[in-house]
């Protein structure tokens, strides 16, 4: 298949990096040092699951190089939608597929504004996976799930098999995506909101008495929030997803906690600030995603966090 990666950080490069390793025609659009190194130096793949290293890579920075493809594997952070959007509809013809990849439950209504509805198919990755360095992707721990809707689409099927060939990118595809995405949302908002303020591992997390009584008031706000708008968390999610969280490895912590140490522009706005606005609109209480959205907006869009030092001790002097 032709396939087009939008977005080659940690899930677009994971999931391109495994498909081209496959045999299969990927294109990766990308920018500045990452675009530079992939052209250079190849993409390296760090993962559990086996290490690989791409040495012939293509990569461009104008999709309109790449012209139509099969699959556009659409990977942005949200923040950078609209204009990653334009610049992909050079990849999208008649029968082209875009396939979102991103958190949250509003890029599918946003993405329709520059392409017709009916050739995006949306999906929720379940990967801890980040851009550690240009050309270089990074894979925590052994879970690497995927699910996309459009089940009996041919071009959304045709990529289901191809994912079956290929290590690490089981694909299962789905006809009401739906569930599946606020299903995420809930997951992930916890788990964002949690590392990110914490700045501690989800192992630290739920070792902690105190932090652990946090992450699962995340948790319990979002199924509530959830449930008022018509999407309720299935039986037993309260425990499983604590099970979930429980197989990572200890330091795994979200892209998002990762972006703000690193100073970059996060998705708060879209998890735990659209979970604030949620609650507000269904009248379903979210005091601690509030907190959540109030400590960290200051540094949302890209403010290096100050060094960590013990509240009330000042740090001595070199």
């Amino acid at each position: 298949m032709q396939v087009a990666i939008m977005g080659s950080g940690g899930i677009g490069g994971y999931f391109g990096a495994r498909l081209a390793e496959a045999g299969e025609d990927v294109a990766f659009i990308a920018r500045g040092a990452h675009l530079e190194a992939l052209r250079t130096e190849g993409l390296h793949l760090e993962s559990p699951l086996g290490n690989m290293t791409l040495r012939q890579v293509r990569a461009t920075e104008a999709p309109s190089d790449i012209g139509f493809v099969d699959v556009v594997v659409f990977a942005v952070k949200l923040y950078d939608v609209e204009n990653a959007a334009k610049a992909a509809v050079p990849l999208v013809g008649p029968q082209t597929r875009l396939l979102a990849f991103q958190n949250g439950i509003d890029s599918i209504d946003m993405l329709a504004r520059f392409m017709p509805r009916s050739q995006v198919a949306g999906g929720a990755a379940y990967i801890s996976v980040h851009l550690e360095a240009p050309g270089l992707i990074v894979h925590r721990g052994g879970v690497a799930r995927f699910t996309a809707g459009g089940h009996g689409d041919a071009t959304i099927e045709r990529l289901r098999g191809v994912c079956d060939r290929a290590v690490g990118i089981g694909l299962q595809t789905v006809q009401d995506l739906d569930q599946v995405l606020w299903t995420k949302f809930v997951t992930l908002c916890a788990f964002s909101g949690a590392t990110s303020l914490m700045r501690a591992g989800i192992g630290q997390i739920l070792a902690d008495p105190e932090a652990r009584i946090f992450i699962e008031q995340l948790r319990d706000e979002g199924m509530a929030v959830a449930t008022g708008a018509g999407y309720p968390m299935p039986d037993g999610y309260d425990e499983e997803v604590m099970s979930f969280w429980r197989t990572f490895p200890p330091e795994t912590r979200s892209s998002m906690a990762i972006d703000f140490e690193r100073g970059k522009p996060t998705e708060l706005a879209w998890l735990s600030g659209r979970m604030r606005v949620l609650g507000n609109e269904l009248g379903v209480p979210t005091p601690a995603h509030t907190a959540v959205y109030r400590a960290l907006h200051l540094h949302a869009g890209g403010t290096k966090l100050p060094r960590q030092v013990w509240p009330g001790v000042l740090e001595r002097s070199k």
